[in-house]
């Protein structure tokens, strides 16, 4: 769920916010909402999906150190 990635890597978020636009990070949708879910309500899908996956788990990998 999109909750449980903000809560869990900050800098995803931060990533997502400016990057994408992707503000449902905060919202009530977030609690019960895929990553993929959100992605797609905010037009984000196929290969831009999987080019925002990459550097997501990019981004996680380097907060896990």
């Amino acid at each position: 769920m999109i909750a449980e990635i903000a809560e869990l890597y900050p800098e995803v978020v931060k990533f997502l916010v400016q990057e994408y636009g992707f503000h449902c990070v905060g919202c009530f949708a977030s609690q019960f909402e895929s990553l993929e879910q959100g992605a797609w309500v905010h037009g984000i899908i196929d290969s831009d999906f999987d080019e925002m996956l990459k550097k997501i788990n990019e981004i996680a990998a380097n907060e896990n150190g």
